[in-house]
């Protein structure tokens, strides 16, 4: 039985929400990539068109391959999470049929993923703490003005991280140079000294 695996990158730093739609033939894996900040409530609803002799396996992992969920003959459902570090989450799901490649039909595969902001259930917030309707569209704009500072200082940390690696690398660069310059410069001394004495054992020069 053959398997193939395909892999889409999503990186995203602003977009809480996205929603993807593609088909999935069988025997084949389809994995999906997204960045998530540390401390992120995830949520996510999937929809899997059946087909006979087919069945469509999910699994959520991270970078470590831990499994945050996973579901056999996964149709339609729902799953949540929340993320204990900013890692790369992968969703991938796999078809799978004894009857083998092209003698089954394409699955339809429809994914929606939220998180943070968009991921929180605002209405059972606002029955839990009998909040008003501006109470809780504040609530909600409080909420996303964190998330976006978040992003912001990641991305100003990112930066000066990457301005250490660069200063790092050019220092080493110009140490590497400089010694590369004095190995030169003392195999040509040693080089002189060495005809001078080879021309002088040969008489050739006084």
């Amino acid at each position: 039985m053959s398997r193939l695996c395909v892999l889409l990158i999503f990186p995203v730093l602003f977009d809480l929400t996205f929603t993807i739609t593609f088909y999935l033939p069988v025997n084949l894996i389809k994995c999906l990539r997204e960045e998530i900040h540390k401390d992120v409530l995830v949520t996510g609803e999937y929809e899997v068109s059946e087909q006979p002799n087919a069945k469509t396996n999910l699994k959520i992992t991270d970078s470590s391959g831990h499994i945050l969920y996973s579901k056999e003959d996964a149709s339609k459902g729902k799953f949540a999470f929340t993320t204990e570090d900013y890692d790369m989450f992968e969703v991938c799901f796999e078809s799978k049929s004894p009857l083998g490649t092209g003698r089954v039909p394409d699955q339809l595969v429809n994914l929606d993923m939220k998180h943070g902001v968009e991921a929180k259930n605002y209405e059972e917030i606002s029955k839990v703490e009998k909040l008003k309707p501006l109470e809780v569209e504040l609530r909600r704009l409080e909420d996303l003005s964190e998330s976006i500072v978040n992003d912001f200082a990641y991305m100003k940390k990112r930066e000066e991280e990457m301005s250490d690696t660069n200063e790092s690398t050019n220092m080493r660069v110009l140490y590497f140079s400089i010694f590369s310059m004095c190995c030169l410069i003392g195999l040509a001394t040693w080089q002189v000294f060495y005809l001078r004495r080879f021309f002088k054992a040969k008489k050739l020069i006084e």
